[in-house]
C-alpha cells in the first residue's frame, strides 16, 4: 500500500503522526510518503534507517513544505496544495492531520480514498488561540464545525478520543493516544527534578511551571520542560531566567528518556473545553516511563492516576499544591517508587500503542481497498 501523510501544522516529528502512525505503516510493509514543514529544528530528514532501524529498503520519502503557524499560513496551504496535487494521485490512501487541510484536498476524482485524523476539538481550541482576534474566534469555530459536517460526508475520520465521536453523526473509529512502553520502569536517579513534555503554552500551564519552579529552587528541585513553546510561554519562560530549563523541541523518544528518574511529570492545564474529553498524552507516556505524576482534575486524567494510584491531582492553578506534591515525592523516595511502578504497571496493561498500531493499520488497509 501506498499512503501519502500530509500535515502543515504540527512538527515533522510529531510522536502520534511520526514516531506512531509512520512507524506503524513501515512495520506494516508499506509505502509513505510524507509531506511536512521538514524546515522545523529538529525535524527528522530522510531518517528511515536511524528512526525505524528494523526497517529495510527506501520505504520512506520526505516532502518539505512551509510551517502554517500563527496568522502565516496562506503560502504554507499554497504549497501544501501542490505537493498533494503531486503526491495523492498516485497513491492508495492519503492521511491527512489538519482541518486546513480540507481547503486544498485534490478534486475527489483526482484522489485516493482519504481519511482525516482529528486530533482534537478544534473548534473550542480557537478559544485559546491568542494569534486569532477575539472577535473572530465564534465565527472561526462555526466554520470548523460546518467543515466537520462536510468532511463527514466525504471522507473517512478517525479519531484521537472517543469523546470526539459527539461532535459528529456517525461513530467513526478511534487511535487513542496510546504510548511505547518499556519492559521495565526507570528508578528514580540522578538530579532532583520534576519534568514537563510537549507543547508550552498558557492554557497547559507555562505560568503555573515557572512559578513552582521558584518554589522549589530553595529546596534544590529544577523544572525541565521539553517542547515548543508559543509566544506568550516563551515570555514567561525567558522571565524565569535561570529558574527553568528550557530544552525547546525534541524528538518524542529522546524526550521521554529525559524523563526517566525523574521525581515527576507535570500536567498543569487549564479548565479548557478543548481539554476536558481529552487524555492528556504526557499523563500516558510519564505513567509509561515509572515516573508519578501531578495533574490538574482533567477527568480522564483524574481517572486514569487515580485508578492507577500513580500520582496526585491537585486543583486548577493552584501552584502550591503542586509543590507540596513535589516536596512529599522528594522526602519519600519510596512513595516516588511505588508510583512510579504502580503507573507503568497500567500502562503496560491497557496503555500500549502496539495493539492500536495493528488496528490502525488494519483500517487504513480496509479503507484503501475500497478505491
Amino acid at each position: 500500500m501506498r499512503v501519502v501523510v500530509c500535515t502543515v501544522v504540527h512538527h515533522p516529528a510529531d510522536a502520534r503522526i511520526y514516531f506512531r502512525q509512520i512507524r506503524a505503516l513501515l512495520e506494516a510493509g508499506h509505502q509513505v510518503t510524507y509531506i511536512a514543514p521538514f524546515g522545523e529544528p529538529g525535524a527528522p530528514v530522510r531518517t528511515e534507517e536511524e528512526d525505524f532501524p528494523e526497517r529495510a529498503g527506501p520505504s520512506l520519502t520526505t516532502v518539505t513544505i512551509p510551517r502554517a503557524a500563527g496568522r502565516r499560513r496562506l503560502s504554507a496551504l499554497r504549497a501544501a496544495r501542490a505537493a498533494l496535487a503531486e503526491y495523492a494521485p498516485h497513491a492508495d490512501l492519503l492521511l491527512v492531520h489538519d482541518p486546513e487541510l480540507l481547503l486544498v484536498l485534490p478534486p475527489r476524482r483526482k484522489r485516493p480514498p482519504t481519511v482525516w485524523d482529528v486530533h482534537e476539538d478544534t473548534a473550542a481550541a480557537l478559544t485559546t488561540k491568542a494569534w486569532l482576534p477575539s472577535f473572530a474566534r465564534p465565527v472561526a469555530a462555526g466554520g470548523v464545525t460546518f467543515a466537520e459536517r462536510l468532511a463527514e460526508r466525504r471522507l473517512h475520520l478517525i479519531l484521537a478520543e472517543h469523546g470526539y465521536n459527539a461532535r459528529f453523526r456517525r461513530t467513526h473509529p478511534v487511535v487513542p493516544n496510546t504510548t511505547y512502553v518499556p519492559d521495565s520502569a526507570a528508578p528514580g536517579s540522578g538530579p532532583r527534578r520534576v519534568v514537563y513534555v510537549g507543547h508550552i503554552s498558557p492554557d497547559r500551564g507555562s505560568a503555573e511551571m515557572v512559578s513552582l519552579a521558584r518554589l522549589l529552587a530553595p529546596h534544590g528541585i529544577a523544572v525541565e520542560l521539553l517542547g515548543p513553546a508559543d509566544a506568550a510561554a516563551r515570555a514567561h519562560i525567558e522571565a524565569a531566567g535561570d529558574l527553568v530549563h528550557w530544552h525547546g523541541f525534541v524528538p518524542n523518544e529522546q524526550a521521554l528518556r529525559l524523563t526517566e528518574g525523574a521525581l515527576a511529570g507535570l500536567s498543569l492545564l487549564h479548565d479548557e473545553a478543548n481539554f476536558r474529553p481529552s487524555m492528556p498524552t504526557k499523563v500516558v507516556e510519564y505513567m509509561a516511563h515509572g515516573v508519578p505524576v501531578i495533574t490538574t482534575p482533567l477527568p480522564l486524567a483524574v481517572a486514569l492516576v487515580e485508578s492507577a494510584d500513580c500520582g496526585f491531582v491537585i486543583p486548577f492553578s493552584d501552584v502550591a499544591a503542586a509543590a507540596d506534591a513535589v516536596l512529599r515525592l522528594d522526602r519519600d523516595p519510596g512513595l516516588r517508587a511505588k508510583m512510579g511502578l504502580r503507573g507503568h504497571d497500567a500502562a503496560k496493561e491497557s496503555l500500549g500503542w502496539p495493539a492500536d498500531a495493528r488496528a490502525f493499520v488494519a483500517q487504513l488497509e480496509a479503507w484503501a481497498g475500497q478505491r
